[in-house]
């Protein structure tokens, strides 16, 4: 059994340590492994941690409990995906409440070189549902990742038109890997696996579905995508909590107009209006803002240009190359500090000279971004 893992599981199953006090404790400790080793006392001086969290940490059966975990996913053919993997989704690692360990069924790639949410609400009409397969059809030869939540309505269209048209899809639950939600989907699921998909959540096996875990999931669904599309959306909702999400997170959001007086248009036409969305009609919208391209020349393009305009410092070449590494081209300062092992101090006066001199630009959160 990998030591790393059981750990990391182990800190996972600890009531009220989230991915942020994960991350925390780590960061103080050195490992996951060392924090279940740290004294009582050293532990308490750790910031956002408290008596509570300290004595759940310490109690004997956790690791028990870790251990049954991952036997459970051994059995089940799940493979339980930690940040501290090298496989962890880099698009989902940068943001701070990113899962710290989640659950995947299936071998689909979640580091895509193009991922796309498509989301909205569960009480779809035909018209968006009909939208929703043709937006599909449409996506195909750009070959992106559709992520969505698997949910009745405008999620479940999309995945199945995935699995129609041959695009890989993974779809994001607020359950446990072993409970699918609504049980409805589970042949859908099935054949998302099947076609080189998958289905993940961040929830132990066997937890049941509950409202409150929702819009934590619509985080995870916001995170993998470069873009997220609304096609039908209430005034309120699952889908606008994503939109907004992936608003803060700096990422673009689509949205498909609707009738002004039917419900399920209102929140799309809320978003447009309100300049948080771009307005698409078809697939060729979303490939032109995103600069996709059919053939990758685009892309290859972009590359020789930056790799042929280097900074001669050595220091900043590493950062600007860890940036266009990076799917999205944009990193948080304590991410490009800790991949880089670079001191802050250092890292910010790299960070602002790559900015006065048009290699980068910043981002509000602390993020930066290549110019190129």
């Amino acid at each position: 059994m990998n030591n790393i893992h059981l750990y990391s599981v182990a800190l996972n199953l600890v009531d009220k340590v989230g991915g942020v006090k994960a991350r925390q404790l780590i960061s103080y400790c050195g490992s996951a492994e060392a924090v279940f080793k740290t004294p009582r006392q050293k532990l308490l001086k750790i910031p956002l941690v408290g008596e509570k969290i300290v004595h759940l940490i310490l109690q004997k059966d956790i690791l028990q409990e870790a251990e049954a975990e991952i036997n459970k996913a051994i059995r089940q053919n799940v493979k339980i995906v930690a940040f501290t993997d090298k496989n962890y989704p880099t698009r989902l690692k940068q943001y701070p409440d990113a899962p710290f360990v989640f659950y995947l069924r299936g071998d689909v790639d979640l580091n895509a070189e193009k991922t796309v949410a498509i989301v909205g609400t569960r009480a779809a009409t035909e018209y968006g549902k009909n939208f929703t397969a043709e937006l599909v059809r449409e996506l195909k030869p750009y070959k992106p990742l559709v992520v969505s939540g698997l949910a009745y309505g405008i999620d479940i269209a999309a995945h199945q038109a995935c699995v129609k048209y041959g695009l890989p899809t993974v779809g994001v639950m607020a359950s446990g890997i072993d409970v699918i939600y609504p049980s409805s989907h589970s042949t859908t699921a099935k054949q998302m696996v099947k076609q080189a998909g998958g289905i993940m959540t961040e929830a132990r096996f066997g937890t049941e579905p509950d409202a409150r875990k929702f819009p934590a999931r619509n985080r995870i669904i916001a995170g993998l995508a470069d873009a997220t599309i609304v096609v039908e959306a209430k005034e309120s909702g699952g889908a606008l909590i994503t939109a907004n999400i992936a608003n803060d997170y700096n990422k673009d959001v689509f949205a498909v107009p609707g009738d002004i007086h039917r419900k399920t248009s209102i929140g799309c036409n809320n978003l447009i209006k309100q300049h948080k969305a771009h307005l698409i009609t078809e697939a060729k919208d979303i490939a032109y803002i995103m600069n996709w391209s059919l053939d990758g020349k685009a892309k290859a393009t972009q590359q020789s240009l930056l790799f042929n305009t280097m900074p001669e410092n050595k220091d900043e070449q590493k950062i600007v190359q860890l940036l266009q590494n990076h799917p999205q081209k944009t990193l948080a300062l304590d991410d490009l500090s800790w991949q880089l092992k670079m001191p802050l101090s250092k890292l910010s006066a790299c960070l602002l000279n790559l900015e006065i001199h048009g290699y980068l630009k910043s981002l509000p959160g602390k993020k930066f971004s290549l110019t190129v």
